[in-house]
């Protein structure tokens, strides 16, 4: 379909405020129930907004087997366009728009790869939903807030849409979590867990993969296994859970027909605000015990650990790197800055080494500029390696089965094209009632095997954790009724 040839809908946002506290989780179980649910952050650790959506005007899927997705991608980006009296919209807010998930094998119709990993999971490459009415959070000033469209022409009105989202909050004010914590850290048990491949065979992919640095091939690739059990419980309740115990600032929930993705990702892939791009590329990783305070052993030995190795340190300036010269494509000559070289920052269950890039954008806010952005930075290089390219082409002929959500993105397109978009780590993605965990990490020319095995298993552990807990309390309950069963329609 042709630009040109698209109907188009104009469209003047609503924004009001709301005179009440809103409770974050209970709003978040009752949003989970509704249709096609897209819950953004959702917890204390989010800096800027949380967005609660549901019931979409329009829903965008593209397959692997088809193709021209930037094409169909930029058709649908130019649907829904700003009227053109419409006030100016405050910048980063999410004032109505598209709302979904760009899978990792979207990178494979940027640059030719090999496509040799089996797509077992069958995950769209791209899921976006226009979603005209959303409750947004501002975390800074505890201050709520109902967001509606008034599109022309539309199916409900600007005032029905409101009195939809007061509906939500007055549903959210009854409602019970009834979720206990359940299990613990101790009750992890990696060999309980199905795996896409056995230790032996991680072991000899991460020599090969050192045999690809020796030779020249790449300085640094990220490499991951996939860990997947059944799951019995409502994906909602995993989001619910994951947020009260590993809040993180990128979190995500998304529902469709047949499947779910659940992210407590630490790692922002790309904020857009106005003309500003900002990137966050996360490197080197250390587990963190949340019972224990900082100063305490053994979290102090880990963070200067951290701090002092000299691996991640190199891991983290390649990447660094990589990102500033993506960005080079986007922005302004002169532009771009390191705006933080390398700070650790303390997540629940881990430390991480992050540093900032950010630049001016030379294109205005426009459809095509969404698409620009995509093709010169996608997927984030902290997830594939350095080069690029040949990162994902090792990626490829070494993990067995295709990423899908995994190392993707979770996140939103303003109606402005203003946009926020997670790295999709710390992932779980729910199908046909099994949950399905990945984690990698940075294999660089002086990686120890060992260590590399025992920091994918750090990062998971958190994921299969959660999972686990919400399994416990379904098989606890009479009946095995999941932990919100009780309050879904």
């Amino acid at each position: 379909m042709q630009t040109d040839m698209l109907q188009r809908i104009f469209c003047r946002p609503h924004i009001y405020p709301v005179h009440m506290d809103v409770d974050l989780n209970a709003l978040s179980e009752r949003v989970a129930q509704k249709k096609f649910p897209a819950i953004l952050g959702a917890n204390p650790s989010v800096e800027g907004w949380s967005i609660f959506a549901a019931e979409p005007a329009e829903v965008f899927v593209f397959w692997s087997p088809e193709e021209r997705p930037f094409e169909k991608l930029l058709s649908i980006l130019s649907k829904y366009r700003l009227c053109s009296d419409a006030a100016a919209l405050p910048a980063g807010v999410f004032c109505g728009g598209w709302i979904g998930f760009f899978g990792y094998e979207l990178g494979r119709f940027i640059e030719a790869l090999p496509g040799k990993a089996a797509d077992d999971l069958e995950i769209p490459v791209i899921r976006l939903a226009f979603y005209d009415k959303a409750i947004l959070h501002h975390h800074a000033s505890h201050e709520s807030f109902l967001m509606a469209l008034d599109c022309q022409p539309q199916r409900q009105t600007v005032q029905e849409k409101m009195a939809s989202l007061k509906t939500w909050l007055g549903e959210a004010e009854t409602a019970g979590l009834m979720c206990p914590d359940g299990a613990g850290m101790e009750q992890v048990h990696m060999e309980a867990f199905d795996c896409n491949m056995t230790r032996a065979q991680y072991m000899d992919a991460i020599a090969r993969t050192k045999c690809c640095i020796a030779e020249g091939d790449t300085y640094q690739i990220n490499f991951s296994q996939r860990f997947a059990t059944d799951f019995y419980g409502q994906p909602a309740d995993l989001f619910q859970r994951l947020n009260r115990r590993n809040p993180s600032p990128y979190a995500a929930y998304l529902a469709w027909e047949d499947g779910a993705a659940v992210s407590a990702s630490p790692e922002l892939f790309l904020n857009v605000s106005g003309q500003t791009i900002v990137t966050k590329p996360i490197k080197g990783t250390r587990p963190r015990d949340p019972r224990l305070p900082d100063e305490a052993f053994p979290n102090r030995r880990h963070f200067n650990d951290l701090v002092q190795s000299e691996k991640d340190q190199a891991e983290l300036a390649m990447i660094v790197d990589l990102e500033r010269n993506d960005l080079a494509r986007l922005c302004v000559p002169g532009t771009r800055q390191v705006t933080c070289a390398r700070a650790i920052e303390a997540f629940p269950t881990v430390y991480h080494a992050v540093a900032t890039v950010e630049g001016q954008l030379a294109s205005p806010p426009e459809p095509q500029r969404v698409i620009d952005i995509l093709k010169a930075a996608f997927p984030g290089g902290s997830i594939t390696g350095a080069p690029k390219i040949r990162s994902m082409e090792i990626i490829d002929e070494l993990e067995p089965t295709a990423r899908g959500i995994y190392t993707g993105s979770i996140g939103w397109i303003g109606i402005n094209f203003d946009l926020c978009w997670n790295i999709a780590i710390r992932t779980a993605v729910i199908r046909r009632q099994k949950a399905y965990v990945q984690v990698g990490g940075g294999i660089v020319a002086d990686s120890d095997p060992q260590v590399e095995w025992e920091e994918t298993l750090t990062k998971a552990y958190a994921l299969l954790e959660a999972v686990n807990a919400v399994n416990t309390a379904v098989r606890q309950r009479p009946n095995n009724r999941s932990c919100s069963s009780l309050h879904r329609r």
